[in-house]
Order: structure tokens, then C-alpha cells, then sequence
């Protein structure tokens, strides 16, 4: 997956965001000021930067251009946003956020860079520019659903999902239809993909894509 800079001061919320970007297989280094983050910068390549534009040194909207090096996602307060300018607006993410609003907007941020953009594991490969899916070498025939269900699985894995947020991200907001239709196509994906074990239930929540080795059962 990609490679991130989490560059944030406050220590906290910086462990958590990488904890959450670690469990999806991203890689992640953390600066508590800008210097920290330039030094960082010139030392690897990132496929993205989560920048704080209150990170001390940054200087606001105004010294951004500097860490522009790599794509960079703002992580910005409500306050911040009304001056935001518009041509900043898609690269911004409001605080506080939720973990999912933090990946999605990971993800929109690195799919414009085409970074983090194929997924494999045990004999699955999902191309996820080419929405194609293929299990030891043959194309795996999913629906448009299937695949949108698998999709976010994917990006999500490791992370449990309850059968709201998945309706809600994978079949979209405007959805109205019933929570079981997810355990329908859980079930279908399951066969189809020989991820019966992987595909878990988490109780009294929903269900996650398990991808760590090390993970003790549900």
C-alpha cells in the first residue's frame, strides 16, 4: 500500500491515525512540527502527506507550497475551511473526523495519485483501477455490488464495519433498502472468493476483511 506522512503535533491524535492506517497496510511516518516534516520529506518519498495546517512552523495556508513535494491532504477545523481557498477545498478533511472519514478521504487522496490502487492476498488479486478481481490466476465473475462490497472491504480491512456504514458506502447513502441485503453478499463474496475464515462476523457490529496473520479470532 502507500507510504504516508502523518505530520500532527497533538501525540494522540497522530497514534491513531496511524494505528488505523497501519491495520489497512499503509505504511506511516509521524513529525510533530514542520521542521520534523521537511526533514522527513527530504529524506523519503511519500505517496501522501496528512498535514496539520496548525502543525507549529507550517505557517497556514500560505506555507503549504513547501511541503507540496508529495500530495498532501489538510487536516483543517471548521474555522479554518471558511477561508480555505476553493482550489484547496478537495484536499482538506475537517476536524474532528471519524476513522472512516479519515479513509475515505486516504483513499480519494491517493487514487488521484494512483497509489494503493491493487490488493492481494492469498491466491485474490482485485485491480482496483480495472474493478476486475481474479482468485489463483481466473477471473472471479462479481456483480457491480459484489464488487463495490468487496471494494470496501478491501480498503477498509482490518477494520470492523457494521452493516449501516457498508450500506451506506458501498450500495450509497440513499440506499433504503433492509441491513440483511450485507449478509446476502457477504455470503456470496465468501463462496465465490474461498474467504469464509477472512470474511468474519464481528459480533453486535457487522464484519471485517481479517488480512493480519497474528489476529486472534473474533
Amino acid at each position: 500500500m502507500a507510504m504516508i506522512l502523518i505530520a500532527e503535533n497533538e501525540r494522540a491524535i497522530a497514534q491513531r491515525m496511524a494505528v488505523n492506517l497501519r491495520l489497512v497496510g499503509h505504511r506511516c511516518d509521524q513529525a510533530a512540527n514542520a521542521q520534523q516534516a521537511l526533514e522527513s520529506l527530504r529524506r523519503n518519498v511519500y505517496d501522501l502527506v496528512l498535514l496539520d495546517l496548525a502543525l507549529p512552523g507550517v505557517g497556514g495556508f500560505a506555507g503549504v507550497s513547501r511541503f507540496q513535494a508529495q500530495p498532501v491532504l489538510l487536516l483543517v477545523t471548521e474555522s479554518q475551511m471558511e477561508v480555505c481557498p476553493a482550489a484547496l477545498h478537495r484536499s482538506c478533511l475537517v476536524k474532528p473526523f471519524e476513522v472512516m472519514e479519515l479513509m475515505g478521504a486516504v483513499q480519494q487522496a491517493l487514487g488521484q495519485n494512483d497509489a494503493g490502487r491493487e490488493f492481494r492476498f492469498h491466491d485474490i488479486e482485485v485491480d482496483m483501477a480495472g474493478r476486475q478481481v481474479l482468485r489463483g490466476g481466473h477471473t472471479v465473475a462479481l456483480t457491480p455490488q459484489e464488487y463495490s462490497l468487496l471494494e470496501t472491504l478491501v480498503i477498509n480491512r482490518n477494520l470492523a464495519l457494521s452493516r449501516t456504514k457498508l450500506l451506506e458506502i458501498a450500495w450509497g447513502y440513499g440506499y433504503q433498502g433492509a441491513t440483511r441485503t450485507v449478509d446476502v453478499h457477504i455470503q456470496r463474496l465468501r463462496r465465490k472468493l474461498g474467504l469464509e475464515k477472512e470474511i468474519q462476523t464481528v459480533y453486535k457490529i457487522g464484519y471485517r476483511l481479517n488480512t493480519r496473520e497474528d489476529a486472534g479470532p473474533v
